[in-house]
C-alpha cells in the first residue's frame, strides 16, 4: 500500500480549507466520516491522507470509501489502486452503473 508508513506520520493535520462551509468548532469527525474521507480524496495533499489514516484507521477509512456515493473515474481508479480495493464493491460505481444515461448523451 502507497500510505503503509502512515503511522509515522501523527503529526499530520487535514487541512481546514477542504472544509471551509462548516464550523469546525463543532465539527463531528467521527460523524462526518464519509464526507472527509471524500473530500481528502477528492481534493487532499498526502499530509491530508496520513491524517484520515491516523484518525480514522485503514480499515474506516476502506470502509469511508466503499460509502461514497460519488467519485470521478480518475478518483475512483486511484483509491481503488491505492487501497487495494475492487471498483465493483464501491457505492459510487454501482450507482453509476444503474443510472440510464440519455441516448444524446
Amino acid at each position: 500500500m502507497f500510505f503503509e508508513d502512515y503511522k509515522l506520520h501523527n503529526e499530520a493535520q487535514i487541512r481546514e480549507t477542504l472544509f471551509w462551509e462548516y464550523d469546525l468548532g463543532c465539527f463531528d469527525w467521527q460523524a462526518m466520516r464519509n464526507l472527509v474521507v471524500q473530500r481528502v480524496v477528492e481534493r487532499g495533499r498526502v499530509a491530508d491522507f496520513y491524517a484520515i489514516l491516523n484518525l480514522y484507521g485503514l480499515e474506516g477509512v476502506k470502509e469511508a470509501i466503499i460509502d461514497i456515493p460519488y467519485l470521478n473515474p480518475k478518483d475512483l481508479a486511484f483509491v481503488c489502486s491505492v487501497f487495494e480495493l475492487k471498483k465493483e464493491d464501491l457505492k459510487c460505481y454501482t450507482r453509476k452503473q444503474s443510472r440510464h444515461q440519455h441516448w444524446n448523451s
